[in-house]
């Protein structure tokens, strides 16, 4: 039993390792030493399907009108967790991508929840946070409908490839969760030139990915 429990184990580490690799196996990460991976399901002109392996982040939320106040200070807040304001007083890795989960546009605030990945070596038993805004989520095995664009995330940005996604979506007669979707960006603020940005949606029963007209 004992050696079973620490086969399960090792399996564990070795399945969250797999899936927050080296940045050279992604053409996105360019600026972090390791990345979020993934496998390609399907892809056309509009829109491609990815398969995501359950990982654990580093998360907190913010209330604000607009993404681009609630990030700016959820960033902040998440940063000096991965600088040392963790109770074991370590710097972690900054890894790629960042996500902001985003309500679907409603009158009135929202709350944003932006979050970090945690590096491998986190990935099972990260530090814990002495913020209490702070907190550690587990995305699930999940398959995502995906838009990249360059640019800087913006909620503006953010805003109109979601609205793109989405009128790409249902033209196929796509399902796919509709109360919120994911502002994914890949560079730090000093990268000028060729920056990669992502809306995703997750997909909810068989995903759909007909070849472009």
């Amino acid at each position: 039993m004992v050696y079973l429990a620490g086969l399960v184990g090792l399996v564990l580490i070795l399945t969250a390792e797999a899936r927050v690799g080296n940045s050279s196996e992604s053409r996105f990460c360019t600026e972090s030493k390791e990345c979020l991976l993934y496998d390609l399901v399907c892809k056309n002109d509009d829109y491609e399907v990815r398969h995501y392996d359950s990982v654990k982040w580093v998360s907190t939320d913010e209330e604000a009108y607009f993404m681009d106040k609630a990030t700016y200070t959820a960033f902040r807040r998440l940063l000096n967790y991965i600088t040392g304001s963790n109770k074991a007083g370590v710097n972690i890795d900054m890894t790629a991508p960042v996500t902001v989960k985003v309500e679907e546009k409603k009158w009135g605030s929202s709350v944003f929840t932006l979050s970090f990945l945690l590096p491998s070596t986190h990935q099972m038993t990260p530090p814990q946070p002495t913020d209490d805004k702070v907190y550690f989520t587990e995305m699930p095995d999940m398959k995502v409908y995906v838009r990249g664009y360059g640019g800087w995330m913006m909620s503006l940005t953010s805003s109109v490839n979601s609205m793109l996604l989405k009128r790409q979506l249902d033209k196929v007669q796509a399902t796919y969760n509709k109360d919120y979707h994911y502002a994914v960006g890949y560079d730090s603020p000093k990268k000028i030139l060729n920056r990669h940005n992502e809306v995703w949606y997750i997909v909810e029963g068989e995903p759909v990915c007909p070849t472009s007209s």
